[in-house]
Formats: structure tokens, sequence, C-alpha cells
């Protein structure tokens, strides 16, 4: 598939089949975002990856899946086979901008933007672009009950979840009713030489 028809492709998928997600598509899927670009080459983001039916049962209830599926929406979360949880470290990045090649005039680096999260959102996306040039689709939710999940999950206290990446077999959904604003005019987001 060529690049621009998978970014004409991705969407946040929000229903997907019982079909499982083949553990190698799966690897191929991880290794593309593995390869997102990070500051410094912190290479600060990490994911765990989800696919046992309990785990991610209990995801769900954490996301309060109840909740949207009594707005009528599919059971999404729990319904996708594999869920990848993304997640960043700013102890990398400082740590890694502690290192001689990145100290400046003795002093470590400091950000006027929390590049950590910037990569993150990288990784993420790297995640939806490879579901879908691998032919299956993806979704993206956050959470309202990070300290919860990092418990579900082991996720260290140095690290932080950013949210949940769903991956797995497109199943027909409704469509949120936040595309009926459409998408902007390029001369409202693109601006050239100043704003």
């Amino acid at each position: 598939m060529q690049f621009e028809e998978v970014v004409r492709r991705r969407r946040i998928v929000r229903n997907y089949t019982d079909e499982p997600v083949d553990p190698a598509t799966l690897e191929r899927i991880l290794e593309t975002a593995r390869r997102a670009p990070s500051a410094g080459f912190s290479q600060g983001q990490a994911f765990v990856v989800v696919t046992d039916p309990q785990r991610r049962s209990r995801i769900a209830e954490l996301a309060d899946e109840p909740a949207y599926v009594a707005s009528g929406f599919d059971p999404w979360i729990s319904r996708a086979p594999v869920h990848v949880v993304v997640c960043v470290s700013e102890k990398v990045y400082r740590d890694r901008y502690a290192e001689a090649d990145k100290v400046a005039e003795g002093k470590a680096q400091d950000w006027p933007v929390p590049y950590w999260w910037v990569d993150g959102g990288a990784a993420m996306m790297m995640l939806l672009l490879a579901a879908v040039d691998e032919g299956l689709a993806a979704g993206f939710l956050g959470s309202h009950a990070m300290p919860e999940l990092k418990q579900e999950l082991g996720i260290p206290d140095e690290v932080e979840p950013i949210g949940i990446v769903t991956i797995g077999h497109p199943a027909p959904d409704r469509r949120s009713g936040s595309l009926a604003r459409g998408r902007k005019d390029a001369a409202d987001v693109v601006h050239r030489e100043t704003w």
C-alpha cells in the first residue's frame, strides 16, 4: 500500500471482529512504531502489549466502556484483540540530555516543550499508520484512570502511559459525531512564512 493511501485510510476505528491479529503482523507493527523519532535519540517511548481477554476487559472497565456502550456505541475496547499502551519516560530524556554529547556549558538541556510527550504522540501515530498498512484497523483512547492502568499493567513509577491504541480487524462501527464538523480548510491550518 502506498503511504498516501495509508494516510487517507487511517481513521479511529471503534469496533472489531473476533478474528485475532496474526502475531507476526503485530510484531511488524511494533517494529515500525519503535522507529518513531525521539529527541536526542533518547528512545524514551515504550509499549505494553495486551492480548489477554481478561486483562483487556479490565482495561475496558478502567476506560469506562460500560458508559460508552450505554450511549449506543459498540464495546470496542474490550472487543479489540490487541491493546498497545503507549508510554513515555521523562527520566530517560533527562538522563540522555545529561550525557556528555548533550550537555551545554555544564548544564543539562532544559526544554520549552516536554519532548517525551511529543515523541509519545509520534510513536502513537506510527502504530496507527502501521496497522492500516498491514490491512488492519486501529483506534486511540485516553484513560482517565491512568494510576489504575499503571497498576494493572505494572508500569514503573517513572513511566507514564499516554493512552491506548486498539488494533484488530475492522467491523462496522458507529462513527463519531465529531466527524460532522469536517476537516478544516488548508488555509485555516497551513501558514506560509508568517501566521
